[in-house]
C-alpha cells in the first residue's frame, strides 16, 4: 500500500517519523469543521441552509439507497459501521469520488451528531467521512430538526439584550 504526504510524496509506513502528528492535525481539521459548521447553524437556520451545491441530489440518492433512514432518528452506529452498513455506504459515498458529482474532500473524516437533537459532545458524536456527514445533515436540515440551535443562540442573545 502506498500513502501519500504533503505535496504528493510518497511515505514509508516503516519509515514514516511521526504519524501522531499526522494524526493530531486530522483531529485538528475534523474539531475545525465541526465547530464551523456549529457556528453556521447558530447564524442561520438548517432548513434555509445549504451544504454543497448539490445538496437536492445527495438528499435524493440518500433516500433511494437508505429508504429507511429518518433523519430524527438517533443513529445506530454498530448498524452503520457494521459489515453490511459499510459496504453501503462505501457504495452510497463512491458516486462522489469523481465526475460530475465530484465532491471535495468526500472521503475525509469528520464528526457527526448521533442524534440531531444533541449538541456535539463525547457521547453524542462519532466519527464519519465528508459524504456520510453531508447526507446526514441535509436531511435533518430539510426537515427542520437543526432549527433549534439558532432559535437557541438567538434566544440567548434577546435574553442578554433585555438583561442588560
Amino acid at each position: 500500500m502506498s500513502l501519500l504526504g504533503p505535496g504528493g510524496a510518497r511515505l514509508d509506513p516503516e519509515q514514516a517519523e511521526n504519524f501522531e502528528d499526522m494524526e493530531k492535525q486530522f483531529a485538528v481539521k475534523a474539531v475545525q469543521h465541526m465547530m464551523t459548521y456549529w457556528a453556521i447553524l447558530e447564524k442561520m437556520p438548517g432548513s434555509k441552509l445549504r451544504l454543497t451545491r448539490m445538496d437536492d441530489v445527495i438528499l435524493q440518492h440518500l433516500h433511494e439507497a437508505f429508504p429507511e433512514f429518518d433523519p430524527a432518528e438517533t443513529i445506530d452506529e454498530d448498524k452503520m459501521k457494521s459489515k453490511e452498513g459499510k459496504e453501503r455506504w462505501r457504495n452510497f459515498v463512491n458516486v462522489y469520488e469523481k465526475g460530475d458529482k465530484k465532491i471535495e474532500d468526500y472521503n475525509f473524516g469528520t464528526m457527526l451528531r448521533r442524534n440531531p437533537k444533541f449538541e456535539y459532545g463525547e457521547k453524542e458524536t462519532m466519527f464519519a467521512v465528508r459524504m456520510q456527514f453531508y447526507a446526514i445533515e441535509i436531511a435533518r436540515n430539510r426537515a427542520g430538526l437543526n432549527d433549534w440551535i439558532y432559535e437557541q443562540a438567538h434566544s440567548e442573545e434577546k435574553d442578554k439584550e433585555e438583561g442588560a
